[in-house]
């Protein structure tokens, strides 16, 4: 199989400190503020990097970067906040230019790296489309043939003779993607953008990618902080991690349990309050503190499909509430909601009684219920139909793990069965 792209010892090094502003007055400028105890005028917003400890004035954004992606491959680029991931794309697309090494590529690039990257503010979405055809040196009869599938695609069929600059962002990266996804080029990048779309417009858009590389034999580059759009559309993937090149592998679910486990190290089975109880920012007086959460029954971090995960609470209420609600919220790690559970959830007649002072709650996940996998179990909490006390998009009470199995007794299963559980359901004759 031929190489669409090969990467040799590539390295990007940035210069932390002061830069010109270009002319010796405006530095002047600049200096003199600065003497007189006054706000650097020329400061742009962004620049400070503040960080915890000082070192070289020499930053590696990237450092030694060797890898080869074939050509119809469709791979992920994932890593935390300032791994890399953007700096690739890049020099990838040439926007900007490697401090050292080499990259070879075969074809024509088209990529959506920002909302804007390309276009012309002051021209129409039907001017950029041919634009960025030129650009990437279509002729404008092969641009004219592709044009009202690219418009039918980005669904701003009305705004096309209408200048770029009054779209939303939204609108700007839905034609911006119809027209990279459409237009004729050997490889495909997309950054992060697509996150500004809608849900359908993110599910279209993945659904064109997995046919640019299956079908049409096109090199796609996806980066995301969505594991479940990786998953879905790569078959290979690229993990960064502080400018380096942690993993590059075709088990693309190895890949994203690295990179879940790297940013959850933090997070384990148990959860104990650091020095002082949680307690609710929501409301006043306070009414709950967590001491701690739990999970039993496993060994580490790890639970059997066999048998059922328990779940334990302790905590402390300051101020009772009939209305008062614990609530878990459990995710896969591709960061999907698989289900929530609270306290209410049992019949009227079985609640178990909260009372004010000391309270532990227990739950059990059931056996052959989750599939292999892991998961991030979080704690929220409500009155209910009035307020959040642990919002739980804010909560910090969280624990992870890991369920091994995901079998079924069936002898015609041999390995992780499809989906998110794995329930083992009677059948019986109709």
């Amino acid at each position: 199989m031929s190489k669409a792209i090969k990467v040799e010892h590539l390295s990007k090094i940035y210069q932390l400190g002061q830069i010109g502003t270009g002319t010796f007055s405006q530095d002047l400028h600049r200096w003199y503020s600065r003497m007189r105890g006054k706000e650097d005028p020329f400061l742009i917003i962004g620049e400070k990097n503040d960080r915890a400890q000082k070192g070289s004035n020499i930053v590696y954004s990237l450092k030694d970067i060797n890898f080869e992606i074939n050509q119809g491959q469709a791979v992920g680029i994932i890593g935390k906040n300032g791994a890399g991931k953007s700096t690739l794309l890049k020099i990838l697309s040439r926007v900007t230019r490697q401090s050292q090494g080499n990259i070879y590529l075969k074809g024509r690039i088209a990529s959506l790296l920002e909302v804007g990257t390309g276009f012309h503010p002051e021209l129409s979405g039907r001017e950029n489309i041919f634009l960025n055809g030129a650009i990437l040196g279509m002729r404008k009869t092969e641009i004219k043939r592709k044009l009202d599938e690219i418009i039918d695609f980005s669904g701003v069929e009305r705004y096309i003779d209408t200048p770029v600059k009054r779209y939303s962002s939204g609108m700007y990266v839905r034609l911006a993607f119809a027209v990279a996804a459409h237009l004729d080029s050997e490889i495909l990048i997309v950054d992060e953008v697509l996150a500004v779309g809608d849900f359908e417009f993110q599910k279209k858009c993945l659904g064109k990618m997995g046919d640019v590389s299956r079908q049409e034999g096109r090199t796609v580059l996806f980066v995301s902080h969505n594991m479940g759009a990786i998953s879905q559309l790569c078959t290979s993937m690229l993990l960064l991690e502080q400018g380096e090149l942690a993993l590059q592998t075709d088990d693309v679910r190895k890949a994203i349990n690295r990179y879940l486990s790297d940013t959850s190290e933090e997070i384990k089975t148990s959860w104990e309050n650091p020095g002082k109880q949680f307690e609710s920012p929501y409301f006043l007086p306070l009414r709950l503190k967590v001491a701690s959460a739990s999970l039993q029954n496993g060994e580490r971090n790890s639970f059997s499909n066999e048998f059922p995960v328990r779940v334990t609470i302790d905590f402390e209420v300051k101020k009772w509430d009939p209305s008062l609600e614990i609530c878990f919220w459990l995710y896969n790690d591709d960061g999907q909601l698989v289900f929530t559970s609270t306290n209410s959830d049992t019949s009227p007649g079985e609640w178990p009684e909260i009372k004010t002072g000391e309270n532990s709650l227990a739950m059990d996940i059931p056996a052959r219920f989750l599939n292999e996998g892991s998961y991030i179990l979080s704690l929220s909490s409500s009155l209910t139909m009035k307020e959040w006390l642990i919002h739980p998009e804010k909560s910090t009470v969280s624990v992870r793990f890991s369920i091994k199995g995901g079998l079924s007794d069936s002898p015609t299963w041999y390995e992780r069965r499809d989906g998110i559980l794995a329930p083992v359901l009677t059948w019986k004759k109709a």
